[in-house]
């Protein structure tokens, strides 16, 4: 099931329509209050999720999906007008998988959509990494460090748990950028400076196992003893 979330009935029809062609289940939304009570009785399969809403915005819903341990794995394409630029590197800031400028048209909408969907129906199993008193679960999105729990943000938890997947590996900042910040988010080096900054402060003892390969990036340290 994708949801249309667009508070103008004629753009979100016409959304509807294509991907109920497309073979693809929908239901429509109108504003945001409606989206968040649904989603307390069913889950989608993805979000199309319009960022000027009455009530309560698209970047607010996004916000509190991606804070949400059991909504955060839901996916999230952003739709904003030509000229939100910041709306949009806000939303892939805080987690979205993807976005459209509008107005954009119904078949790059249902290409975007389906490119969405089997990035993220086919990623492994979630699992749980231990390294001395660190554990980060995936399922769950937590970070538990000698028993105490972690906050981080939805960034900072990606970027370790690329770290993790494989600890050694020297990532340049263009990896992490695209991996992290998706493909469509040209970030400046003081961006992904702050966010490993963070992260090392918060993993406290542990962030010392954040390597700066100098002039080229960073990687997790493969041996490393508290």
């Amino acid at each position: 099931m994708i949801w249309c979330v667009e508070d103008d009935s004629g753009i979100r029809d016409i959304e509807m329509y294509a991907l109920n062609s497309a073979g693809l289940e929908t239901k429509g939304f109108e504003d945001g209050l409606s989206v968040w009570e649904a989603l307390k009785k069913e889950k989608p399969e993805l979000i199309i999720l319009d960022v000027m809403l009455p009530g309560m915005d698209g970047i607010e819903i996004l916000t509190k999906m991606k804070e949400s341990v059991e909504y955060c794995r839901i996916p999230i394409i952003l739709a904003t007008a030509k000229g939100q630029e910041y709306d949009r590197i806000h939303g892939l800031d805080l987690g979205a998988d993807d976005y459209l400028v509008k107005p954009f048209s119904v078949m790059e909408m249902v290409s975007r959509v389906k490119a969405v969907l089997r990035r993220t129906q086919t990623q492994k199993v979630s699992k749980l990494y231990k390294i001395g008193g660190l554990v980060v679960n995936l399922d769950e999105r937590t970070v538990l460090k000698d028993g105490c729990k972690v906050q981080l943000t939805y960034k900072e938890f990606e970027l370790l748990c690329m770290f993790l997947a494989h600890p050694g590996m020297v990532y340049t900042r263009e990896q992490l950028f695209l991996q992290v910040w998706k493909e469509d988010y040209m970030g400046d080096s003081r961006t992904l400076d702050s966010h490993i900054r963070t992260l090392r402060q918060k993993l406290e003892e542990y962030g010392k196992m954040i390597e700066t390969v100098r002039n080229v990036g960073y990687r997790w340290e493969a041996n490393y003893d508290k």
